[in-house]
C-alpha cells in the first residue's frame, strides 16, 4: 500500500455535490482506502470568464500501479460527465494524481508529482491539511517551501 494524494475540481453541474459523489466514488475503488479528505475550497479559474472551481485533496492508500489508478479515476470522471473540449476549460470534475507514494513517474499519460504542483495554492493547502507537515516530495522538494512560494492568494476556505 502507498499513500496517494489525489487533487479534486470542479465548476460546473453543482461543483460541491461533483466533489462529494468523487470521494464516495474513491472509497470504492478496488485495492484502495479512502484515507481523510481536505476541506473543500473555492478558487479562481485559471480561464477568465468561467465559475469558480470548488477543490479538495483527498488521501487514499492503495496498492493499484499508477496506470491502473489513472485509469479508474478518467473513468469517475467520465462517469459524473466529463468532457474534454478545452485545456482549462469547465467540467464536471477533474481528479488529478499529485503524489503517489515517494514514486518520481514520467510516462506519456502520467507525471508525478502533478507537474503544476508549485503553481497551485488550490492544491498546496488542502494538501497540507492531510500530509505530514514535513512532507518531501520525490523530487526533493518540500511542501514547506511549495507553500511558502505560494501565497493563498483568491481562495476561500469553504465552512
Amino acid at each position: 500500500m502507498e499513500r496517494i494524494y489525489i487533487g479534486l475540481g470542479s465548476n460546473l453541474a453543482d461543483p460541491a455535490e461533483q466533489l462529494r459523489s468523487a470521494i464516495t466514488a474513491l472509497g470504492q475503488l478496488p485495492k484502495t482506502s479512502l484515507a481523510g479528505v481536505s476541506a473543500f475550497y473555492q478558487s479562481d479559474s485559471l480561464l477568465p470568464g468561467q465559475p469558480r472551481y470548488t477543490n479538495a485533496v483527498a488521501a487514499l492508500d492503495s496498492s493499484l500501479a499508477p496506470i491502473e489508478l489513472l485509469d479508474a479515476l478518467q473513468a469517475i470522471e467520465n462517469d459524473q460527465g466529463r468532457e474534454r473540449l478545452e485545456r482549462w476549460g469547465p467540467r464536471t470534475l477533474d481528479l488529478d494524481i499529485l503524489l503517489f507514494g515517494d514514486r518520481l513517474i514520467d510516462e506519456p499519460r502520467l507525471k508525478v508529482p502533478h507537474y503544476q504542483i508549485q503553481e497551485r495554492a488550490f492544491v498546496l493547502y488542502p494538501l497540507a491539511e492531510l500530509a505530514p507537515p514535513d512532507l518531501r516530495l520525490a523530487d526533493g522538494r518540500t511542501l514547506p517551501a511549495l507553500l511558502a512560494a505560494c501565497p493563498f492568494v483568491g481562495l476561500e476556505r469553504l465552512p
